[in-house]
């Protein structure tokens, strides 16, 4: 008997195409908002489409991924995230644990950040994950697909927070400040195949919310991602070509008093090949403080959580998943 529950037939993630958020005609950006609303309040996951970023684009961020992988282990262990004082670099196989109770998680990765030099004011001053990365000198492609992929998918970010607010009958621009000088993650993961007698309750990743505002996921066609949805069945997030696969974070349910959710999720990969994934975490401005928005607490009732700032938040949550 498999150790895992088994996904519910029949239920799937809503396909949206943003498409109207780059459409000068405010009615089709509204339209768009008015879709992520129902995404958001019922999910808190949907597939983006029509979200302009290059297919092959796209396909160089796999193959560099790919070859960072491929990499003997003593030079992927050379740029451990370890040496880096905000956690960029190389994540061993085994390094995190996202659901407490449970094995490590089967993944190893490589964390890449916005690129600040030490005499920036910020590193300077120590604010978290905030620095520069670490990159594989014998790859000399890497660097540059990475940091343009960021660009664009930092942008992406933008647009669609321009549709969280118009979906929360917010200004457009309500989360401009929010968006300003983000603190960012692109995370390369490679996920072996799911063992045939894996230990109680060890999973490619444990059950997780994520920890800031939004994640596009980039997902090759393995599967194995699931979605817990709000009946307790888990949900596979079955990959569609041309589509990221957009989910609310912690920061966002914490925002809207849970109104919108921030959702369990899981990878088992039970494809019996290698897994790739590709997510890129938007978590904002360190300074943003995150509190209940307007008309999201009903009348006479405490917001759910204090108010928190975006840099207190994620460090925080990286004791957390980590313990240090």
């Amino acid at each position: 008997m498999s150790q895992h529950p088994s996904c519910a037939a029949g239920q799937r993630l809503p396909v949206i195409s943003i498409a109207g958020l780059f459409d000068p005609d405010p009615a089709a950006r509204r339209a768009v908002g008015a879709a992520l609303h129902a995404a958001c309040r019922d999910m808190g996951f949907f597939y983006c489409a029509d979200h302009r970023i290059p297919p092959d684009l796209i396909a160089a961020v796999f193959e560099q991924s790919r070859r960072f992988f491929a990499l003997p282990e003593a030079d992927r262990r050379a740029l451990d995230k370890g040496r880096s004082p905000c956690n960029r670099g190389y994540e061993p196989l085994r390094d995190q644990t996202l659901e407490p109770g449970t094995p490590p998680d089967l993944k190893e990765g490589f964390y890449i950040g916005p690129e600040k030099p030490l005499c920036d004011p910020a590193v300077m001053a120590g604010r978290f994950n905030q620095g520069p990365n670490q990159w594989p000198a014998m790859l000399p492609e890497f660097r540059p697909v990475m940091m343009t992929y960021s660009a664009a998918m930092t942008r992406l970010a933008e647009t669609l927070m321009q549709g969280i607010a118009l979906s929360l009958n917010l200004p457009e621009d309500y989360f401009a400040t929010f968006c300003h000088d983000p603190l960012t993650t692109l995370r390369l993961l490679h996920y072996p195949p799911q063992p045939a007698r894996p230990l109680p309750g060890e999973k490619g990743a444990g059950a997780h919310t994520d920890f800031g505002g939004l994640t596009l996921l980039l997902q090759d066609d393995s599967g194995g991602l699931q979605v817990r949805a709000p009946d307790g069945n888990w949900v596979d997030a079955t990959p569609i070509a041309g589509t990221f696969v957009v989910n609310l974070g912690d920061m966002i349910a914490r925002w809207t008093n849970n109104r919108y959710r921030s959702t369990l999720h899981r990878v088992i990969n039970t494809s019996g090949r290698e897994r790739y994934s590709v997510p890129f975490f938007h978590t904002g401005n360190p300074d943003q403080v995150i509190s209940c928005l307007p008309g999201c607490v009903p009348a006479g009732e405490a917001p759910l959580w204090p108010p928190v700032t975006v840099e207190d938040h994620l460090r925080a949550m990286y004791t957390r998943t980590y313990g240090r």
